[in-house]
């Protein structure tokens, strides 16, 4: 069997000092003690240590590509933070490497190999839905690259991070439908451990009680997406006390609502309000045209590369953890009543 080659990681553990700090002593840094120095290169040396010769190439020729790691390029949402992004990005002079998770966690773990043995100067990255692991992001943090989390963002990891104000939007939007007359909002959520799903969620249910109305758990599933919300809205429209509107986690799935609302004969937004979340383009092409939570894609993809650039400019071992927020808009059009 092949001997696994040691790696920066192995040897900081096997010294009790950072990563960073062993990245530093194989570069010679004059930040860095001569004992420090010394004790790495001997530990180098007796443990056969060999750099990766991808990554040194990069660094000696002064790499300028930032890795970025999405769920999805299809989806408005990420394709809007995508240009964000590579405009901020081409403004510096630097490229971006995209690797697409496809919402799985394998695909994702080996996106975070795939940057790290380029040696990418950067990464950006959006967790996929799937992911309950984050090893590997700390791995690219372990290995002295600066990363900043937008929109799915991992706690656990300490690193900066930039998110859309899902709490504020879901509550304004949900209060907006109450204040127009309706008492039974349905939620179409995603998975629970997903930050934004819960921030979304509490959203809604503080809006509700708000208000003085009950939440209910018989309207409040697990929906995120077109085809699921054609499969679960009928459903709650057979209940004994069907909705009167519905709150869905994104665009897609509230098209999907709307399109089964209408055929079965229930009038949009007389009947039944409906909202979305992402302000997409498809609010304004289905009929009638969708209200929706602007999340201001296009400005979270440009701050989280100016996040990361000024992490990958002014390097420090001080650096402070960076939390952006950005605010939300209701777009009200069509599938819910006005405010009388």
């Amino acid at each position: 069997m092949k001997k696994r080659q040691i790696t920066i990681k192995d040897i900081a553990n096997a010294l009790n000092i950072s990563p960073s700090t062993v990245s530093r002593s194989l570069a010679d840094h004059p930040d860095i003690s001569l004992i420090t120095k010394e004790r790495v290169i001997e530990f180098t040396k007796v443990h056969g240590y060999k750099p990766n010769v991808l990554a040194s190439s990069l660094r000696t020729s002064n790499s300028k590509t930032i890795g970025v790691i999405i769920p999805q390029i299809v989806h408005y949402f990420f394709s809007s933070v995508l240009t964000g992004i590579e405009d901020e990005a081409e403004k510096a002079g630097y490229k971006i490497f995209i690797c697409q998770s496809n919402e799985i966690y394998e695909k994702e773990v080996k996106a975070v190999q795939a940057l790290l043995e380029t040696r990418v100067c950067g990464v950006l990255a959006s967790v996929a839905k799937t992911s309950a692991r984050y090893e590997h992001f700390q791995d690219l943090i372990d290995n002295d690259i600066p990363m900043v989390f937008f929109d799915r963002i991992c706690t656990g990891i300490l690193t900066d991070r930039i998110v859309v104000d899902d709490y504020a939007g879901s509550h304004n939007a949900v209060d907006y439908m109450v204040k127009t007359g309706c008492r039974r909002i349905a939620f179409f959520g995603t998975l629970s451990h997903l930050p934004i799903n819960n921030n979304r969620r509490m959203g809604y249910e503080d809006a509700l009680r708000r208000n003085g109305l009950p939440v209910d758990p018989v309207l409040m599933r697990v929906c995120d997406n077109y085809t699921d919300a054609l499969a679960l809205t009928p459903q709650l429209l057979a209940l004994p006390e069907p909705p009167d509107a519905f709150f869905a986690v994104n665009d897609e799935t509230a098209v999907g609502i709307l399109n089964v609302v209408k055929s079965l004969g229930y009038k949009v937004p007389d009947q039944v309000s409906i909202c979305g979340f992402t302000n997409s383009v498809l609010s304004e092409y289905c009929d009638p045209m969708l209200t929706s939570v602007d999340q201001h894609s296009y400005e979270l993809g440009a701050t989280a590369m100016q996040l990361l650039l000024d992490k990958i400019t002014t390097p420090s071992d001080n650096h402070q953890l960076a939390s952006r927020v950005i605010k939300t808009q209701l777009v009200v059009r069509n599938t819910t009543r006005p405010l009388s």
